[in-house]
């Protein structure tokens, strides 16, 4: 990397360290922001670098907040009793039970993921194109249901965490910490991933899948671990959002498939698909976008949502990058040779 690259990296990181002491009074927006960041990061992998279009990730994001709630809980107290409606025992969690089981529950949330993916993408690897977003839509429709109806997790009234157990403006710098960490851990994975062989693997499956496999290259593989580990990170944000609400519904919250499931693969489009900063710079713009129509022009969010997703895809088909990389060129370290260029369009 050349020294203004270096600046500019070290400048997000800066910011990214200052921001929540700079709008201390937009703590949880800052923290959403990063989520909106990691979900559109997660889905451009398979979306954008593989050509697998999911409308299923948001799967990843509510079982990642069960599977934390499960296991915290559970390495307190007994499950089923905790989530029981018609209990009368109040049962509490001191301050290490709790920063333990946050540490566990959303480690071991980002890992059931990872395996549930590989085992979910053996079935619906085998559909492409619109089939394998639909599949992997009911998937997570089907999953929102189940969870709704399922006793033991506390069915559709959803499932209560402890409070953090600390001053609430610390606490919202804490889920913050959790939420950028990861999002900042996972862009520089990216960042060197797409550099490797694998990158250029699962972009050879984007261009074309019969090619790549004819090549060599092992696809099915190359898919299920583009997926795991996306779903990894997306059930990652899921635990610490599950704390981070305290309480949470499975279709309303957690399986979101209308709210946070059609958020994630907008950004990326918005940004556009298959760049690193792509999914990054429409994450930010779609949150500003969202939050300014949530809160000032309540009932017409979602006219202006649907009319953010025609522009981008009547005018920015390739996204904010895209449209940048056509005109700006050489930002992103591509020469032009104006004199080619001005022959071809005087020979048209």
């Amino acid at each position: 990397m050349n020294t203004k690259t270096i600046v500019f990296y070290v400048a997000v990181l800066v910011l990214t360290a200052m921001a929540p002491f700079m709008f201390p009074d937009f703590r949880i927006q800052l923290a959403t922001l990063w989520l909106m960041i990691v979900v559109a990061l997660t889905w451009d992998m398979t979306g954008g670098q593989m050509g697998y279009n999911s409308l299923g990730n948001i799967f990843f994001y509510g079982t990642g907040m069960y599977v934390a709630a499960v296991i915290s809980i559970g390495m307190v107290h007994d499950v089923g009793a905790y989530t029981d409606a018609s209990r009368l025992e109040l049962m509490t969690f001191t301050e290490a039970q709790y920063f333990t089981g946050a540490l566990v529950g959303i480690i071991g949330a980002g890992l059931f993921c990872a395996v549930t993916a590989v085992l979910i993408g053996y079935v619906t690897f085998g559909l492409r194109g619109p089939y394998f977003a639909i599949g992997t839509l009911g998937v997570a429709i089907a999953a929102g249901e189940l969870v709704s109806n399922w006793g033991w997790v506390g069915g559709g009234q959803g499932i209560s965490l402890p409070v953090y157990p600390g001053n609430f403006d610390v606490g919202k710098l804490f889920f913050y910490g959790l939420f950028a960490s990861t999002g900042v851990a996972l862009f520089v994975f990216l960042k060197w991933l797409y550099s490797t062989r694998f990158g250029a693997a699962i972009n050879a499956i984007r261009d074309d899948e019969e090619k790549a496999e004819a090549m060599g290259i092992h696809t099915l593989r190359y898919k299920l671990t583009t997926w795991a580990m996306a779903a990894f990170f997306v059930g990652l944000v899921g635990g610490i959002s599950g704390f981070q609400l305290i309480h949470f519904e499975p279709l309303e919250t957690a399986y979101q498939t209308i709210n946070l499931g059609i958020f994630m693969v907008v950004c990326v489009l918005l940004g556009g698909k298959g760049t690193l900063w792509g999914p990054v710079i429409g994450a930010v713009l779609f949150h500003l976008i969202k939050e300014v129509t949530w809160n000032y022009f309540l009932g017409w969010q979602w006219v202006a949502l649907g009319a953010l997703i025609v522009v981008t895809v009547v005018y920015f088909q390739d996204g904010v990058m895209g449209w940048l990389t056509q005109r700006k060129p050489e930002w992103f370290g591509i020469r032009v040779d104006d004199k080619k260029t001005a022959r071809t369009g005087a020979a048209q």
